[in-house]
């Protein structure tokens, strides 16, 4: 069983190299932002998370700290983490599902926020639900034990954290959770979810006035 086991780890890192390129190339938004991008399997992928202040026509996306004013918001918003603008740094922003949907376009031109069909097509490729997170999850930041982080993907997924629908920041350095463009029901939408102490990637719904990270995929 243990020979079995050997064998199937490498045949998935061989796998892994010969279809996964890493940083394969760059794309810039309207902010003139660039992110370095990863091809997994049939799709390209931001290896970073989104850090844009418009939307692609234009517009300013609001910044809003005030938590109160953060948890009545219907409308599009983005925040830095605990509204420190060092943390955009390395985590990019945090943005509620309002602007994940807006029709102006939070995504750069030719590229957009994955669905909920599109997040599965990843997770699938990369071993199913229970394992795909340590082949997502960088092999920094993230809280001990970091369980089973190889980042093999290329993905690099950080723990950036959450600003939940009441304002409050939590989670930094513990979790990671990424926005998909798909609606569940009237104000919850679907999204991923990755943890330091878990190998996998949960899916589940949550509050669209939720802070969530977000990462694109190209069309």
């Amino acid at each position: 069983m243990r020979q079995t086991s050997v064998i199937i780890f490498f045949t998935v890192v061989i796998i892994f190299s010969v279809l996964v390129k890493k940083s394969i190339s760059q794309v810039t938004d309207i902010d003139g932002n660039e992110y370095k991008t990863v091809k997994i399997g049939n799709q390209e992928w931001m290896a970073e998370n989104l850090n844009v202040e418009h939307y692609r026509n234009g517009d300013v996306i609001p910044q809003v700290q005030d938590a109160k004013e953060w948890s009545i918001l219907t409308t599009g918003a983005w925040c830095y983490y605990e509204n420190n603008s060092e943390n955009g740094k390395t985590y990019g922003k945090l943005y509620n599902w309002y602007a994940v949907n807006d029709s102006r376009g939070l995504a750069p031109e030719g590229w957009h926020i994955p669905t909920d069909a599109e997040w599965t097509q990843l997770v699938d490729f990369l071993g199913g639900r229970e394992v795909a997170g340590s082949n997502l999850k960088a092999t920094t930041l993230w809280n001990k034990p970091n369980k089973g982080a190889t980042n093999n993907s290329g993905f690099t997924a950080f723990p950036g954290g959450v600003r939940n629908s009441t304002g409050d920041f939590v989670v930094i350095g513990e979790n990671g959770a990424f926005w998909s463009s798909t609606e569940g029901k009237t104000d919850h939408a679907w999204y991923r979810d990755l943890s330091f102490d878990y190998t996998g990637s949960n899916r589940t719904t949550n509050n669209k006035k939720d802070g969530f990270s977000v990462r694109c995929v190209m069309d």
